[in-house]
């Protein structure tokens, strides 16, 4: 019997075992499998919702997490201001506790007197989101400051920044040149400092969003409350500040009489148009950077799913689901980039749209 052959007899005794285990394996673990199961739509969406606490980590059974101040105002029992901390495990804290289900889950409601369990009639609290905001926000202003402290010591014709500095000045220059002076033609200076502001905080926090750990980790542009905002921001620059000739061909477009008079077809067209496009660049971002999110979650969860499915099936499931894991975290970097041109870029065309001057013919 050469090497060759005894190599192939123990390869074949080696998979007769492992497939002859892994059965006993799967069928010994049932039950712990039927009784651990792991809800992947509830791990997902809740770590891209909203909370009034930070989780940092899981020790062991321990969650480490950073309290937020909850901040309410009940009609019964009047103002409040406390660390939800107190609320943890379903607690009650002066009539006040985290909702588990019905409309306002994962809210903060109050029990009244009539024994109604209500929202409080004004909610202020500050939510992982509502620091995310903050967190990200201060980060910006920190950059920028930074940026321009080293432009204040420089002259003209000095030699060009580089490193960091140099990578501002290339997207500040890029979204200057590429998308705000084409976009919005006359008068795009007074926009510019809007357009910058959003593409940097959009951009900011996108890849803050891709950060696993404090102070990451918060869906920020994932949340449509957020996208709206600034869908808003560029609704009123484009319908607030727009011309006259602008709102003359909304209300009285250049079409055939029969398309005005009687019925206002093509005005009522052009008004509906108006809230479209604000709808287009909340969903657009909001979509994108949540699903991004979610398949990554998604992705890491496969670990958990297959773990008891014995080692071999486990093991190489884990793998694939870390190369994965890291393909998609490096398309979310291109993708963070590029959510936050398009909405600048989309934000700049309807403002350039706005500023139309009338022709003579």
């Amino acid at each position: 019997m050469n090497n060759h052959t005894i190599r192939t007899y123990l390869l074949t005794v080696l998979l007769c075992l492992i497939g002859a285990w892994l059965p006993l394996h799967a069928s010994s673990h049932a039950e712990e499998e039927e009784n651990a199961s792991i809800d992947i739509k509830e791990i997902i969406f809740d770590h891209i919702g909203d909370a009034y606490e930070w989780h940092v980590a899981t020790i062991g059974d321990k969650h480490v997490s950073i309290p937020l101040p909850v901040i309410v105002f009940s009609k019964e029992k009047g103002f409040h201001a406390f660390l939800s901390h107190k609320l943890h495990h379903g607690e009650i804290y002066n009539g006040f506790h985290i909702a588990t289900n019905g409309d306002h889950k994962g809210k903060v409601v109050e029990s009244l007197s009539t024994g109604e369990v209500v929202r409080p009639l004004i909610d202020l609290s500050l939510t992982k989101i509502a620091t995310g905001i903050l967190i990200n926000s201060l980060l910006l202003v920190s950059i920028i400051l930074f940026v321009s402290r080293w432009y204040k010591h420089k002259e003209v014709y000095d030699n060009a920044p580089r490193g960091f500095i140099g990578v501002m000045e290339m997207l500040i220059m890029m979204v200057y040149d590429g998308i705000i002076k084409p976009s919005v033609g006359k008068d795009y200076e007074r926009y510019t400092p809007y357009l910058l502001t959003a593409f940097f905080f959009i951009f900011l926090s996108n890849l803050m969003g891709l950060i696993p750990i404090f102070p990451g980790g918060a869906n920020v542009t994932g949340n449509i409350a957020i996208t709206l905002v600034l869908a808003i921001c560029t609704f009123i620059a484009v319908n607030v500040f727009g011309t006259r000739e602008y709102w003359r061909e909304v209300l009285w477009p250049d079409v055939p009489m029969w398309m005005k008079c009687p019925i206002p077809l093509m005005p009522v067209i052009e008004i509906f148009g108006l809230f479209t496009k604000p709808f287009a660049l909340t969903v657009r971002l909001f979509a994108n950077i949540m699903a991004g999110h979610s398949v990554i979650l998604a992705l890491v969860c496969i670990i958990f799913v297959t773990q008891s499915m014995g080692p071999l099936l486990g093991g190489s499931m884990t793998v694939v689901s870390v190369l994965f894991t890291i393909f998609m975290n490096c398309l979310e970097l291109l993708v963070a980039f590029i959510q936050a041109y398009v909405f600048t870029m989309l934000s700049a065309v309807f403002i350039g749209m706005s500023r139309v001057e009338h022709h003579e013919k």
